[in-house]
């Protein structure tokens, strides 16, 4: 096994600052306001009263945010972040990456933490790039399942490495704030390519040095 593990907690990965979210056009800003708008009414509330006045606009542009993923690139954000290192052999964790994604299913948040890891190929990738990409693919409509999986596939393209392992713990309010309610409740992926899928000994020794998927720190 990769004994020799370089691990990095989120706070330092996203110290290197990082770019605005992409925009959506002022016309599509405004078409999801008065939907927004439209549902308060079929709701049966007045969006004319004073505390809803200005909530159409403030749901458009909170939503054009939480969707930013989808107008971001992944060669745009590595922009250039990944470095020739043909002697750096061992795992890379970065844990405990936030995650604030929304469900496709109720349109209700997901939040939690992220872990991932790749053993390097020749190539490293910047910490907080690592970070980032999770923010690019949380930050769309998604499953937790499939969240996992792109994120391992970004990495996997930006630094064709041996392997990557991909761990999210994940509270979902969709199951917290209605249906079954339980807001205790906290679902736990794990997505792998490479090494870490056809090597259980590899696989192994990333799921101990991230937690197994078992630390209750997740939620919020």
């Amino acid at each position: 096994t990769h004994s020799h593990t370089h691990t990095l907690h989120t706070d330092e990965a996203k110290s290197e600052g990082g770019g605005s979210a992409p925009h959506i056009s002022v016309g599509g800003i405004h078409t999801v306001a008065a939907h927004c708008e439209g549902i308060l009414r079929c709701l049966g509330e007045d969006p004319t009263r004073e505390g809803l006045l200005k909530t159409p606009m403030r749901y458009a542009t909170a939503m054009e945010f939480l969707t930013s993923g989808y107008r971001q690139d992944l060669q745009e954000l590595l922009n250039g972040a990944v470095f020739n290192e043909p002697s750096c052999k061992e795992m890379v964790i970065v844990r405990d990456i936030d995650i604030f994604s929304m469900c496709e299913h109720h349109l209700l948040p997901f939040m939690g933490k992220c872990d991932i890891g790749y053993i390097p190929n020749g190539k490293v990738l910047g910490l907080s790039k690592l970070a980032r990409i999770a923010d690019m693919f949380a930050r769309r409509l998604q499953l937790q399942e499939r969240l996992g999986m792109q994120i391992a596939q970004a990495v996997n393209e930006a630094v064709q490495p041996r392997g990557v392992g991909v761990v999210i713990r994940a509270t979902h309010m969709c199951m917290s704030m209605r249906g079954v309610s339980k807001p205790g409740a906290y679902t736990v992926t794990s997505s792998v390519l490479g090494i870490f899928k056809t090597d259980p000994k590899t696989r192994a020794e990333f799921m101990s040095l991230v937690g197994g998927g078992g630390r209750h720190d997740s939620a919020f």
